[in-house]
């Protein structure tokens, strides 16, 4: 999965002493140590695997993430400027590269990104069941809610959504599901099961315009929601009479209801769940299950 990304000074120990079970990101800095999260712990890279040993800890350097970014590009950095523009590069198999360095604007828009700094791989797991404690609270007998997974970076807010999916197609229940994966993200192995079309790397404006038109969704998954034009997206789609499934970054209920983008949504009672996780016990963490007026309906 990342042999073909990683230099084999990064590749190697990782394979060998550490894994990729528990693996959720790799960050490489210019001349900083390697830095690996697992399941929520931190770590350096070493030689022999993780370590919290400094001494032991395996560098980056410049030339290391310049060939993370042009083997992750395909050897194509033109390729994916689109990306680029965006702090990103998502590869087939879903792996997303965050990338820094220095932003080139021309009036007010970015035209691409040099001197790459520092890049963070994000891998994705399918973990079976994860949403199964929410799940009944969302699925109802004649039809399946408005939510909104709400949770920090890095908090299992996509693997929520792509286990959700597949638990739809497990119990055969007879919606079509429309999922937009702006990011490559969510379509990863067999996780969205049988009964999902899949619009990758498209904006939300496009994705849900284009899929309810073309392909009669009764429900839209779709990854973090963030600025205006994504919520009228989703307004769009609810008063079409298509069910939303989504999540935001927030990392908690007081703070995400300080968000002025969702403030018309919030108003309008658009979700009628609210899913909160943290990274309090590890990624997915689940904090609590609220309704359309933010009253607690699970606790955990």
């Amino acid at each position: 999965m990342l042999d073909g990304i990683l230099p084999d000074k990064v590749f190697l120990p990782i394979k060998n002493k550490v894994g990729f079970a528990s693996l959720n990101e790799i960050r490489l800095r210019a001349d900083k140590p390697i830095l690996l999260s697992c399941m929520g712990q931190k770590y350096f890279l070493g030689e022999n695997g993780k370590t919290r040993n400094y001494n032991e800890a395996i560098f980056s350097t410049s030339s290391m993430i310049e060939e993370v970014v042009f083997r992750a590009s395909e050897c194509s950095i033109y390729s994916v400027n689109e990306q680029i523009k965006k702090g990103y590069i998502a590869t087939p198999n879903g792996i997303r590269i965050g990338i820094a360095g220095n932003v080139i604007e021309e009036n007010g828009l970015v035209k691409t990104m040099t001197g790459f700094s520092s890049v963070n791989i994000r891998i994705p797991h399918e973990i079976r069941n994860c949403s199964l404690k929410a799940y009944s609270s969302i699925v109802k007998p004649d039809c399946v809610l408005n939510t909104l997974i709400i949770s920090p970076p890095g908090a299992g807010k996509t693997t929520f959504l792509r286990d959700f999916v597949w638990q739809l197609s497990e119990r055969n229940l007879p919606y079509n599901v429309l999922v937009l994966d702006e990011r490559g993200e969510l379509n990863i192995g067999k996780g969205l099961g049988n009964y999902a079309d899949i619009i990758s790397f498209a904006s939300k404006k496009t994705g849900f315009e284009n899929g309810i038109r073309s392909l009669a969704p009764n429900i839209i998954v779709t990854d973090e929601l963030s600025e205006w034009e994504d919520l009228e997206a989703v307004k769009f789609a609810s008063n079409s009479g298509v069910n939303i499934l989504a999540s935001t970054h927030s990392d908690s209920i007081e703070s995400f209801l300080q968000k002025n983008a969702f403030k018309e949504i919030i108003d309008e009672k658009v979700f009628k769940r609210y899913v909160l996780l943290s990274m309090r016990e590890g990624p997915g963490t689940l904090e609590g299950i609220f309704d359309e007026n933010f009253s607690r309906i699970m606790r955990w």
